[in-house]
């Protein structure tokens, strides 16, 4: 996870990793094709054509695009250097010139090609450790542009805008391409069967000749016991006949005959199974080779997606090696004005191989690093809030911790080394949700505490509780619900998933007002539902289901459920819904996040609403990041307030005054003036000292986990394997982390044959039902929701815990 860091740290960064297939690194830029990881060329990690010629204010590399560029260099002598099949068995390779970006032109790069795959490399000797790029020509298109340049491209992820030294050598490589595509698309439509046969080692061969040679053998036997199946019934029926044939007594005729009755029926039914097996062997026949091969084909698949892997986990290795002995950058201020931009201008760049400066070459080990560097931390790999305090002294510490004195740290985070290949190989051919996951990539707080953090800037609910205004409470309500994104802004890493009913209570009714309440309602669909009081006027409740999609360079995460938010002294009752985070960069990159959608929320006792857009991140686009824009109306669809901000920064509000003869629904303010009209609703709060160092967490997530006498012995604090994990014992906590998925998983199996039984014997059986909240329908919205049923306080208050499951 921290490889995908380093390249904030130290600036353009290191060339990105090879692999067939894989769209452009960096940071997005909206319109840009992925391309080679090497260069950002167009349609390489920046848009191709008018649009990349318009931002860069020059042409393309097409016609007229060499003069942006300036001319090629020249070759050296012996030209592009071209050869035939040499000593690495290749078919062709030799130097090329290749697009880089609009600075740099074409820069000349050793080709490759070999088995259907073009790749390239910034010198020939770099062929033993480094690939810039590939391309397979099975699924690729070969353009050519005029007598030098011509375009290879597999339709928008790769592009490469190729040039040759001559025209008679560019048609050398369009030929030596064009076979290679032929005879890459034979192999694709074979399946693979001669292709790649030397990747498949001979260990797997002789077992897939092994199995099909015994299902062949079970095939026959089963013609065998076909033929016999026919001849022994022809014999049975031709002996029946004969006996009916003798003079026998009358009790032995009807037995006879009644012997002959189900001779029959066995016969008919025997006829029955020898057709179907003719037909099944007929149809085994016919599609046994296509089965072979299919099987050949996945066998081999699987195989190179290990070889892709190990070889991406090799290159990770030279790169983290690359970078301990480099001179390390002071890093930009996480946040900070400039950061994003440069972020996004080395996405627009060229990303990887052409700054000679910063030569890295690339990392099966990943170090998780903070991303200010300037914080170093000595000793062991395990850091502490100092080097003389032991983890055990620091765990006795926090249960020495009083209830009014919270916690402002919490131990560093450690400097663990991860094996990205041990991981990556064991999720080949296996669901998503089923791979398990090391805590390696996780933050030492659950879903259930990331779902209380929405509570961070609670004052905004008790201000907006002493609203006489409706209009006025619902632009609070709108900036309550913007702050609880801020805390995600740096927040790349996962909670841990609450196991089935595992709860999280916050009891800060003395310090701030309010109490919370978080329960684990389901495990699939994973939801958590959660209530929070306080005595100063509000009540907030929601049950929020977390679905999500892989998109490959990307990660969306949507919160499925409703908010819901209701005022005690007027009865005012709110609900919205969460807008989706998007995670960029999940394979190659600096990991960060972004926030997209839109929020309606609803006042369902007045018809107020307001309208929340999160504007998406956009390279293009000249407005701040992570913008924020919101209207107040009221029923009519009259505008009277608007509201402007980021949602990791701050909300402000406008007055709207109608123009001189509007009183309708166009009315609008001028760009937000008079300045003595801007209300500032919400300003996020500084992080804490070293939050680097931290997980990026808040004040408040720094005591979400510390340990409280008296909770519930389901509660997250008393999690094994996530204190284990803030304490910095990451082997101790992966181990515990298997034993608990493990238990729960045998709690589910034992559920569901209970289940099984029941519906058997005919009894009934009631479903999994949470301990702290009822299902049951909610009477604003008409959904079926988990509302809180109480007790909670009252049993803690007693100690009576009786009710709660041993998930622990």
């Amino acid at each position: 996870m921290a490889a995908t860091e380093l390249r904030g740290v130290v600036g353009p960064g290191p060339a990105a990793i090879a692999a067939p297939g894989g769209g452009g690194a960096g940071p997005p830029v909206v319109g840009g094709g992925g391309g080679g990881r090497g260069d950002a060329g167009p349609g390489s990690g920046a848009a191709s054509g008018p649009v990349a010629a318009a931002a860069a204010g020059g042409p393309g590399p097409g016609a007229g695009g060499v003069a942006a560029a300036g001319s090629a260099p020249t070759p050296p002598a012996g030209g592009s250097g071209s050869s035939g099949a040499g000593g690495s068995g290749s078919a062709r390779e030799g130097w090329l010139f290749k697009w880089t970006n609009y600075i740099k032109g074409y820069q000349r790069r050793w080709f490759v090609l070999s088995n259907g795959l073009l790749s390239y490399y910034r010198s020939k000797a770099e062929m033993r450790h480094t690939c810039r790029g590939t391309i397979n020509l099975a699924t690729a298109n070969i353009t050519v542009e005029d007598s030098c340049n011509f375009i290879i491209s597999n339709g928008g992820a790769q592009t490469y805008h190729l040039k040759a030294s001559s025209e008679v050598e560019r048609q050398r490589w369009v030929t030596a391409l064009e076979l290679a595509k032929a005879k890459a698309v034979k192999m694709l439509a074979e399946s693979d069967e001669s292709g790649d046969e030397e990747s498949v080692s001979q260990t797997d061969k002789t077992e897939l000749q092994n199995t099909l040679r015994t299902l062949s053998s079970k095939v026959e036997d089963l013609s065998t016991c076909n033929d016999l199946i026919a001849k022994h019934g022809t014999a049975l029926q031709r002996s029946l006949s004969e006996l009916e044939s003798l003079r026998l007594p009358a009790e032995s005729n009807e037995k006879i005959k009644q012997v002959n009755e189900r001779a029959t029926l066995f016969r008919i039914t025997s006829n029955a199974m020898i057709n179907a097996c003719r037909d099944f062997l007929m149809l085994a026949q016919t599609h046994s080779k296509k089965w072979q091969k299919s099987l050949q084909y996945e066998r081999d698949q699987r195989i190179r997606l290990e070889e892709t892997l190990e070889q991406l986990a090799k290159q990770h290795n030279h790169l983290e090696r690359a970078f301990r002995g480099a001179t390390v950058l002071p890093a930009n201020t996480p946040g900070s004005a400039g950061s994003g931009k440069d972020q996004c201008c080395s996405g627009k760049g060229d990303m990887s191989d052409e700054d000679d400066e910063n030569e890295f070459f690339d990392a099966p080990e990943i170090i998780t690093m903070p991303e200010n560097l300037g914080h170093k931390r000595t000793g062991s790999n395990i850091s502490g809030a100092s080097s003389d305090i032991s983890l055990d002294e620091q765990y006795k510490h926090q249960l020495e911790e009083t209830k009014k004195e919270k916690r402002t740290r919490i131990p560093y985070k450690p400097n663990y080394s991860l094996n990205l290949w041990s991981i990556m190989k064991n999720c080949i051919g296996k669901e998503l949700s089923k791979i398990p996951m090391p805590v390696n990539f996780n933050e030492p707080l659950s879903m259930l505490q990331r779902l209380t953090e929405d509570l961070e800037y609670h004052e905004l609910l008790d201000r907006a509780a002493k609203c006489e205004n409706s209009l006025e409470q619902l632009c609070y309500v709108a900036a309550f619900t913007v702050s609880s994104y801020s805390t995600t802004v740096f927040r790349t890493s996962k909670p841990f998933n609450p196991l089935l009913g595992e709860t999280f209570e916050l009891d800060r009714l003395e310090e701030n007002g309010y109490r919370s309440l978080c329960e684990q309602v389901s495990h699939h669909p994973p939801a958590a539902a959660h209530h929070a009081e306080s005595k100063n006027g509000w009540t907030l409740r929601q049950e929020i289901k977390i679905t999500s999609k892989f998109r490959g360079k990307y990660l969306s995460i949507m919160p499925l459920g409703t908010i819901h938010c209701i005022f005690h002294a007027t009865g005012h009752h709110y609900t919205w819904k969460k807008v989706t985070t998007t995670v960029h960069n999940i394979i190659v990159g600096k990991l960060w996040i972004d926030q997209s959608g839109e929020i309606d929320i609803v006042n369902h006792k007045t018809g107020d609403k307001c309208n929340l857009k999160f504007v998406p991140y956009s390279y293009f686009s000249r407005d701040v990041a992570r913008k924020v824009t919101g209207e107040v109306t009221d029923p009519s669809g009259r505008v009277h307030f608007a509201l402007l901000g980021t949602w990791d920064e701050k909300m402000d509000c406008f007055k709207v005054q109608p123009a001189a003869g509007e009183n309708g629904g166009d009315a609008r303010q001028r760009g937000h003036d008079p300045e003595e009209s801007r209300v500032l609703l919400w300003k996020r709060n500084p992080l804490p000292k070293n939050a680097e160092n931290m997980y990026y967490f808040s004040e408040l997530a720094l005591t979400l986990n510390a340990w409280e006498a008296g909770t519930a012995p389901t509660d997250s604090r008393l999690r094994p394997d996530q204190r284990l994990m803030e304490n910095g014992r990451w082997d101790e906590a992966n181990a515990e982390k298997q034993r608990l998925e493990e238990k729960q998983r045998l709690s589910r199996k034992k559920r569901e044959a209970e289940a099984m039984k029941a519906t058997e014997d005919g009894t009934p059986y009631d479903p999994y039902k949470a301990l702290w909240f009822e299902r049951k329908k909610d009477p604003v919205t008409k959904e079926l929701t988990h509302i809180y049923r109480g007790e909670y306080w009252e049993c803690k208050e007693k100690q009576d815990w009786s009710s709660c499951p041993d998930i622990f």
